[in-house]
């Protein structure tokens, strides 16, 4: 097979046909590397406290993934980047946790104990719906407060209200100008 035959773009070496079926199978070059090595640890991690494959075995409960999962992400989220128990990101402890759950589900050992579904499904455009509505009546989104600018925003009143809180930008809850205070 020659690259003219390779279908929307797919380039194949004439002189390799393994080419041919290769473009066509599951394309692992894709998945990162170094994050997968992390995964590893996490879960050679979980190997060593709790037994290798433990999971497959006893079976899980997705509500304590779940649970798991949500204190990583948060201690991630909030500001916490290592695991203080296993020196491993918090992120990729989140990702052990999906992991594991879905790797039970394909072993048919896993306990579904999610909450009673919402009649209808939780309607994620009702509340984007209302999301707009309060950008529109807010259309100057005031910058949050962030880690990587703590302590280095400072700001007086301006002439027209008394907040004073530390920011960059001369603000207050009132939108007073968003420029420099004269006064």
């Amino acid at each position: 097979m020659d690259s003219a035959d390779a279908s929307a773009g797919e380039k194949v070496k004439a002189t390799n046909p393994k080419d041919a079926l290769g473009i066509k199978k599951v394309s692992l070059h894709c998945v990162p590397v170094r994050p997968l090595y992390e995964v590893a640890l996490a879960m050679m991690e979980g190997g060593r406290k709790y037994g290798a494959h433990n999971y497959r075995a006893e079976g899980t409960r997705m509500s304590t993934y779940y649970d798991a999962a949500m204190r990583h992400l948060t201690s991630w989220w909030e500001g916490e980047d290592i695991d203080p128990d296993s020196g491993v990101h918090h992120l990729v402890k989140l990702m052990a946790c999906v992991f594991v759950v879905r790797d039970a589900m394909h072993m048919n050992k896993c306990v579904d104990d999610r909450p009673i579904k919402y009649p209808g499904g939780v309607n994620i455009q009702e509340f984007n719906e209302v999301a707009a509505s309060i950008i529109r009546k807010y259309p100057n989104c005031v910058e949050p407060y962030t880690e990587m600018d703590k302590g280095q925003r400072v700001v007086t009143p301006c002439d027209t209200c008394t907040d004073e809180r530390r920011y960059e930008q001369f603000w207050c809850m009132k939108n007073c100008q968003i420029a420099g205070i004269s006064g």
